[in-house]
């Protein structure tokens, strides 16, 4: 008889790892606590508009087509690809903006025209950032960081100098570029990874690689077309999905888990996989003795930032806007030490705006413009309704004025969204919108257990443990951790 295997949540980590345990013949059960799939990534629609909650950015298409390719599918099966171009606009004052374009030789000739041989330096840090890619796509983000000897490979260990896991990006970038519109568009790709650029390893350039070299995509009718995606492939190879369906509790004797209580009922299994916020199943879900870490080891935790959004309807076209805008008009340096050194509100913050109705008729009607705005914030603060309406209009000041358009007095739909919906929906540990940040000090065995200490028969998934926060990221971290259950069975 087929091993039973419970797994909590249904985002990207959970789905993949569901999915996986399916297609080697395993009984999976998905218990899912909202209303759809897909965790941060779900979708919702509103006055005709249809909004993606989360996930707006498609990078590194390798890794999606590598996880469809596992189960003899393509991507091209579930939804269509389109790749942006330019890839996306930054703005960096009033009449000051660039577009970033997708071919890599016109990308090349923009750095040279902003700053002299700088186009010579990105072949040579685009080189860099490939083989850090490679190595860390390849290699580094398939181990389950259970052992440093995971690590002990010679492709690894010989090309550790090449890796600059020791030395920060902010000093990396600035060997190559001088110009601070090129160290701006260069520090970006990390503003989300969870430290400052002067504190993130330069190993992390691979992401310039991603963004450069693989480009962005948009899933035609949205992100959530993934889930989708990813949903429907899971019920293909057999898996149970349950919605609704809150886990209240996993309660456990003996060594291990033996059932999973929830909203609908009692669940028993021989193996569950928790894909719901780590922190939340390790000191709710689980009685004390059962604990894998103390509260004071989670307080330490260096977090990724949180969001301030906002889902918006507009009654007319814009423009000067592209699919991606970001908005460094601001002072990026004071933005992160209100992020991560002196976490508050900020005071003059950086943001983003995606326009997604440019790029796909489907998600507005007619006539009308669809906008999802971002505003990375330090985690855990007090997210009051005067405080979201504040940042609201600082930010449509500046919209307006740097796009030369009114748009507030034509928003007919509005929703913001912040720390206490996080913690509502997910769970989210100090209502984090992204994770742990990937520094050095949690890096790989540095990061929280895949794998429960006094349980045999409990693993985690997701953004909190290995590989770390994003899509992609999240994607892999479900195989990795399915593939470490089959081992025990």
């Amino acid at each position: 008889m087929s091993e039973k295997i419970v797994v909590v949540g249904s985002g990207f980590s959970a789905l993949a790892a569901a999915t996986t345990l399916a297609d080697a013949g395993k009984n999976v059960i998905v218990l899912e606590k909202n209303e759809q799939t897909g965790g941060r990534a779900r979708q919702f629609e509103a006055s005709g508009f249809t909004f993606d909650m989360g996930p707006s950015w498609y990078w590194m298409p390798d890794v999606f087509e590598s996880y469809f390719n596992r189960f003899g599918k393509k991507v091209s099966d579930y939804f269509e690809l389109k790749r942006l171009d330019p890839s996306y606009r930054v703005f960096f004052g009033k009449d000051d903006y660039l577009d970033l374009p997708a071919d890599y030789n016109s990308f090349k000739a923009l750095f040279e025209q902003i700053e002299k041989g700088s186009g010579e330096k990105l072949d040579e840090f685009m080189n860099e950032a490939q083989y850090k890619y490679e190595v860390g796509m390849q290699d580094l983000v398939h181990k389950p960081g259970k052992s440093i000897l995971e690590f002990a490979q010679w492709r690894v260990v010989s090309g550790v100098f090449r890796l600059q896991l020791f030395q920060s990006l902010s000093k990396h970038v600035r060997k190559f570029f001088s110009n601070e519109k090129l160290t701006k568009l260069m520090e970006f790709p990390v503003l989300f990874l969870g430290a400052k650029p002067q504190e993130t390893p330069a190993l992390y350039s691979l992401m310039n690689y991603a963004d450069v070299k693989l480009g962005t995509w948009y899933p035609m009718g949205g992100m959530h077309k993934i889930v989708e995606a990813m949903t429907l492939l899971a019920k293909e190879k057999g898996v149970e999905i349950i919605l609704d369906c809150e886990v209240k509790k996993l309660q456990a004797k003996n060594e291990k888990v033996v059932k999973a209580i929830t909203t609908k009922g009692d669940f028993e299994a021989d193996q569950f996989i928790s894909g719901a916020d780590y922190h939340h199943t390790d000191k709710q879900l689980l009685d004390r003795e059962f604990h894998n870490y103390t509260e004071e080891y989670w307080d330490r935790r260096k977090m990724a930032p949180s969001s301030l959004l906002f889902y918006l309807g507009v009654d007319k076209k814009l423009k000067n806007l592209l699919h991606h805008n970001l908005f460094f008009d601001e002072d990026f340096n004071q933005h992160a030490v209100e992020i991560y050194d002196e976490p508050q509100w900020p005071s003059k913050p950086l943001f983003y705006v995606c326009a997604p109705s440019l790029t796909d008729k489907s998600v507005a009607p007619e006539a009308c413009e669809n906008l999802f705005i971002l505003m990375p914030v330090a985690h855990n603060l007090e997210d009051k309704e005067e405080v979201r309406e504040k940042y609201y209009h600082l930010i449509m000041d500046r919209l307006e004025s740097l796009t030369n358009q009114e748009i507030r007095s034509h928003v007919i739909y509005k929703k913001s969204y912040a720390h206490t919906d996080f913690v509502n929906d997910y769970h989210a540990f100090k209502g984090n919108a992204y994770g742990l940040a990937n520094t050095l000090g949690q890096t790989a065995v540095l990061k929280p257990s895949i794998k429960n200490k006094k349980l045999k028969n409990l693993h985690y998934t997701g953004q909190l443990t290995t590989p770390g926060p994003g899509v992609p990221p999240s994607l892999i971290s479900g195989q990795v951790v399915a593939n470490e259950v089959l081992k025990t069975l």
